[in-house]
């Protein structure tokens, strides 16, 4: 049987940790306008496991969930102290929903594919090539 993978993450100022585990249900960037709105980004990427698969390890008093007025889904945890993105249970119970961007590091699998790709931002994701930079550029 194959080792289940283990990720740690947390908050930007370290107040919330958490650990998640799979197996990995879906890894998805999503470019609908509540997922734009609540990251202030393009889209977000996220990684989804089961139910029972994060555990937190610091700070849950910390964190403040927000439940979208007449979504039946559409819910975010954040951290108070830093307002960093935080895993989210949906309102089903399963799965949870992980910002990939809290994650301490890589996950074992790729994004698989992008979701509400029609509604996405027209300056995102153009498939435009554009210089890529290490660090700032100069001026």
């Amino acid at each position: 049987m194959p080792e289940i993978e283990r990720i740690e993450g947390g908050c930007l100022c370290g107040t919330v940790r958490y650990r998640a585990s799979g197996p990995w249900l879906r890894f998805l960037h999503c470019h609908c306008s509540r997922c734009r709105r609540v990251t202030g980004t393009a889209h977000t990427t996220n990684l989804f496991t089961g139910g029972d698969n994060v555990e937190w390890l610091t700070g849950e008093e910390s964190i403040q969930r927000y439940d979208f007025p007449g979504s039946q889904w559409f819910s975010v945890c954040f951290c108070r102290p830093c307002g960093s993105p935080l895993p989210v249970l949906t309102g089903s119970g399963s799965p949870w929903v992980i910002p990939a961007g809290s994650l301490d590091r890589d996950p074992s699998v790729a994004p698989s594919a992008r979701i509400f790709w029609s509604s996405r931002a027209g300056w995102s994701c153009s498939g435009k090539d554009l210089p890529c930079f290490d660090a700032y550029p100069d001026g």
